[in-house]
This record gives C-alpha cells, structure tokens and sequence, in this order.
C-alpha cells in the first residue's frame, strides 16, 4: 500500500480510504471487506453520524478483531442537526459509542457550505467545544467536509487553524467546489486533502446503465483494456500529490481487491500525455450525456411526498446518455407507478426539503419538474392513472401526497 504524509501529525495515511457511507446490507460481507483492507494496508476508514448503521458496523468490527489501534477513524458532526450547543455532546457521545472507542483521529464539521454556517458554529461555542476535546485526547485533529462554493472554500480555510479538509475531486470536477485552485490553497497550508467522490457516486465507476455512456467507456477500454473506468478514475486523483487519501465507497469485496492491488501502482504524476487526452475525450462526451449532476448521495431523503429523487434523476440520466428504452425501464421500476409505494416526481409539493440538504446545491425542484415532463409524458400519466385506479391504490397514494 502507498501512504502520504500528514506533515502535521506524521500520521502515514493509505491513499485508499475505506468510504463507509455505501455498506453492503450484509453485516458478514462488510466485516469481511473491512478486514480485508486492513490486513492489506488500508488504515483511513470515514464514516459519519448520519450513514444509517455504519459507525455502528465498523466499530463492532474493529472492536471484535482488536484492530482499533491499526486504523485512523473519520467521522463526522452532522451539521443539519445541530441546533444549540448542548447538540455538539449529543452527538459526539453517540457517536463514541457507537464506535466502541474512546477518541476520534480525524473528526470533521460535515457538510460545511459557506462562512456564515461557520459563524454561527462558532456563536455557538464550538471553537471552545473542540478545544476542550483536544485537551481530553477525544479528538485528535479538527477538519470539515466542503460542499459549497470555490470561493468560501478559501474563505472558510483562513477562518480557523485546520488540520484537514475533505473535498469532492474527480476528473469530472475540476471546476466544481473547491476544485483544483481549492486542492492546492489547502495543501499550501500543509493540510492533508482527503477526496471524497472521487468517482462521482459511481458514475464514472462503469459502463451503461448506470455508469459512463458506452462510448466514454469504450474510450478508456481501447486506451488500456486492463483498466476499469474505475480505476481510471482513481488514478486521475492519485495523480495529485496535494490528493492525501481517496475514499472509494467500495459496495463489494471485488471492489476493495481490485482498489488495493492498483493502489500502489499510482504515485503522484503517474498519468502520462496519451492518458491525459483520454481523459478529455472521456470528459467530453460524460458531459454531453448526464443532464443532473446527482451522485446519489441520498442526503435529499426521505422525501416527505415519497418521491424517490435520486433515482428519478439517474434514471432520466441514463435516458439521456443511453437511450429511452433503456432510461425507461430503469424509471419505471425506480417510481413503481402501480405499487403502494408509488415515488414519481408527481407527488413533489415543492416544500423544499431535500434542497436543504443537497450537498451539490442541485436545484432538485425544477429538476423533478424537468423529470417528470420527460418521463411522464400525457399518455403515460392517463395509463398510469387508469392502472392504480383499477388496482384501487390512488387514494392512498393521495393520502400520502
């Protein structure tokens, strides 16, 4: 495993980190995986309060194989909870318990926007809250994940002495948040950079239906057949020397084999001049073909309404990069428009719930809207209508709207 330096505590961090918001369902499977990475050098492991069951997951885990001392765990202050000060305690004691440990080696401010956010922490008394951490050994180095515009990106590293920031970075992304001028101020300031969808949710992970079109994909095969568009893609980011660690949301033990084995082969500047123009070309046609910049998240959820947002927009996606019949098909078992639990953008009462907690400030409502104008076309919502009708479940699917 190849490690990069934390210049301000000497930590040696594995480049690949273990992503844990995306956990398979079976416990089994993720201890093996965990343990896996592990006993092959991986040692940065980032989860957060608000990923359901993973603090839990991975604490047990650690705690069952007495390897808590072999890893760095990241996790996170959920932000969009937090009302009053007496909240910073809340949550962090459960989190503690719910990792089975006494300290936090990275804990981050989680999905910090913009400067006003930071203030009024800080009206809240969580400079003094961290400070007082820090004296009792509970948290070891102080960082935020970002989520917002480039220029409070910059802002936000001036306002207070971090010791870490964590960004979305992908080829895709250059110009996105922090992006590539955000990479660089930070690692200016000695700050380890920590990348977080470093594969877009996994759309740049694979190919049709849910990943990059056919054509991009076919790009990156006929450039080197050996690679996956997954590892292409975490070799762009690993090309930065200011990258410290990529977290891969690795879903399966495939995954977390094929991560490993090519992490090592990827020291900074290792993408040569002929990669460098597939990735352009890949970029190229990507940006043609997804319409919604949705990485599937699920920080929009639960809808109050039911509406299944990122599946609405990935299946609308794959629509436009890969065909109707295809984007249909995937729409119509996502929205299950004869079930009980129907979720089409129908149900969306514009209340603006999921936008408050779109980390990519995706503006969902009009999106649902543009969705549901292409997906539902007149004749579609009549048949529809007639089915759940004869199948007598629209009253409670009004009931529920």
């Amino acid at each position: 495993m190849q490690y990069r330096l934390d210049k301000k505590t000497g930590d040696k961090l594995s480049v690949l980190g273990f992503g844990c918001m995306r956990f398979p369902r079976n416990a089994a499977v993720v201890e093996t995986m965990i343990m896996t990475a592990i006993e092959k050098g991986v040692n940065y492991f980032d989860t957060a309060y608000i990923y359901p069951g993973s603090e839990e997951l991975l604490g047990s885990v650690l705690e069952k194989h007495g390897v808590r001392n072999k890893v760095f765990i990241a996790t996170k202050l959920p932000l969009i909870y937090v009302k009053t000060s007496s909240d910073f305690d809340k949550f962090f004691n459960q989190e503690l318990q719910r990792l089975r440990t006494g300290m936090v080696d990275y804990y981050l401010m989680h999905m910090l926007t913009n400067e006003d956010q930071w203030r009024t922490l800080c009206s809240l008394g969580i400079e003094d809250w961290i400070a007082e951490k820090k004296k009792a050994g509970q948290i070891r180095r102080i960082g935020f994940s970002f989520h917002g515009s480039q220029s409070e990106f910059l802002r936000l590293l001036d306002d207070y002495p971090w010791e870490f920031c964590q960004i979305q970075y992908n080829y895709s992304d250059e110009n996105f948040q922090a992006g590539t001028v955000g990479l660089k101020k930070a690692a200016e300031k000695e700050l380890p950079v920590i990348i977080m969808e470093p594969l877009l949710g996994g759309k740049l992970a694979g190919g049709p239906p849910r990943g990059l079109p056919a054509e991009a994909a076919e790009l990156f095969k006929k450039a080197n057949p050996a690679l996956s568009p997954a590892l292409w893609g975490l070799k762009w980011v690993w090309d930065h020397e200011e990258a410290t660690v990529v977290l891969s949301g690795m879903s399966d033990p495939k995954q977390v084999e094929e991560n490993i084995g090519f992490a090592d082969e990827c020291p900074p500047h290792c993408i040569t001049e002929a990669e460098r123009k597939t990735f352009n070309k890949v970029l190229e046609v990507f940006n043609k073909s997804y319409k919604i910049r949705c990485t599937g998240c699920n920080y929009c959820m639960p809808c109050p309404r039911g509406v299944n947002i990122p599946a609405c927009f990935a299946a609308y996606n794959t629509r436009s990069a890969m065909g109707f019949i295809l984007g249909m098909q995937q729409y119509i078992s996502s929205t299950t428009p004869t079930s009980e639990r129907y979720a089409s953008p129908s149900l969306c009462v514009k209340c603006g719930a999921c936008e408050k907690h779109c980390p990519q400030h995706l503006p969902i409502i009009n999106n649902l809207e543009m969705v549901r104008k292409n997906m539902e076309p007149l004749l579609f919502r009549v048949a529809i209508a007639a089915a759940r009708k004869f199948l007598g479940r629209g009253k409670k699917s009004k009931k529920r709207a």
